[in-house]
């Protein structure tokens, strides 16, 4: 029941936090660290990005109903970063990275104990987003819809 009403109280706000700490996480990598992204990590951020300003929107609204929209955003940077990932860490896929653009997707410009790198951070960040949505789906306020 305590989860049931933290996830309606405050989920839209902790995905949005979650959303800002990655947004805020890869501008430091290529800002600051100079990293270049690759192919892949431009497509993970054209999909995150967008989530600062939609969730932190729907946020302040209150409104649940957003999670229709931004759901399915990240469900697919679920699938591009852990298939960036795959690219990484696994020998499956490493021919592909390595002809992926400028800068090789199955480079790693950071490896920290030996298995997060920044498609991984990505990946947990797009999951944890996803799982929240979810949740506030499933305890959003059933309304009925009258056909007009």
């Amino acid at each position: 029941m305590k989860l049931k009403k933290m996830i309606q109280t405050d989920g839209l706000y902790m995905s949005w936090a979650i959303s800002l700490i990655a947004t805020l996480g890869s501008l430091y990598f290529s800002e600051i660290r100079g990293y270049i992204p690759c192919t892949y990590c431009w497509y993970q951020r054209i999909l995150m990005y967008p989530l600062v300003i939609i969730l932190g929107i729907a946020a302040l609204r209150k409104d649940v109903k957003i999670v229709v929209y931004t759901l399915p955003i990240t469900i697919l940077g679920v699938m591009i970063s852990g298939y960036h990932y795959i690219i990484q860490k696994t020998s499956l896929f490493q021919d592909t990275g390595s002809s992926c653009g400028i800068v090789p997707c199955n480079a790693s410009y950071i490896n920290w104990l030996n298995f997060i790198t920044i498609p991984f951070l990505s990946f947990i960040a797009f999951t944890l987003i996803s799982m929240i949505l979810i949740l506030i789906w499933k305890f959003a306020p059933n309304e009925k819809q009258e056909i007009k």
